[in-house]
């Protein structure tokens, strides 16, 4: 089992907490994980994005060759373009379709939505729009992750450990929630 995801989005959407969790579930599962640190501006609105490889076997690099990217896990739609080239022909692109727009020149979302319809194996879906359903629209990178959950080679009862684990701290309700986010995101995978 391998899998070479990128991570995407802007700082303060939460990239490094999914980053988080999949490594915990990752380990709790045995697994060897390598990240490269997040690229980018952290800043809140400045673009974030990182390497993670996932393996059964031990891995050399923590970065993913042009090419060989099996998952884009996007909290931001345009963000979520930058890295199109680095998928395999076989890789999933799994994205939020809210923009947050920080430039003046951010492109039309209809074109954005277009690009991304285009990949052959992508899931869009409004994230923000769930978790705010849900009652928190902090929650958004968990639904995005839960959307992501198919593709990751790590079983879905790992992850949500990780998420009590991660979330504990913050009390039940703030886990609860963050399930959730989780649960109704990867109902959305629709696969």
């Amino acid at each position: 089992m391998k899998r070479d995801i990128i991570l995407a989005g802007v700082g303060g959407q939460g990239i490094l907490t999914i980053a988080n969790v999949i490594g915990l579930a990752s380990i709790e599962a045995g697994l060897f994980i390598k990240q490269a640190e997040v690229h980018g501006m952290s800043q809140r609105g400045g673009d974030v994005h990182s390497d993670m490889r996932i393996s059964d076997k031990e891995i050399a690099s923590d970065l993913i060759p042009e090419g060989q990217c099996d998952l884009i896990i996007a909290v931001e739609p345009m963000e979520s373009l930058r890295y199109v080239d680095m998928l395999d022909d076989e890789g999933w692109l799994v994205t939020n379709t809210t923009p947050y727009v920080n430039i003046d020149n951010y492109p039309d979302m209809a074109d954005v939505m277009k690009e991304i319809e285009s990949i052959p194996n992508h899931v869009a879906i409004d994230a923000d729009k769930i978790a705010k359903a849900l009652g928190s629209h902090r929650s958004a990178n968990m639904v995005i992750l839960g959307a992501a959950s198919p593709f990751l080679g790590v079983s879905e009862e790992k992850l949500k450990n990780a998420i009590k684990k991660l979330f504990g701290s913050k009390g039940d309700k703030i886990v609860e929630l963050n399930l959730k986010a989780f649960d109704e995101g990867r109902k959305r995978a629709n696969l």
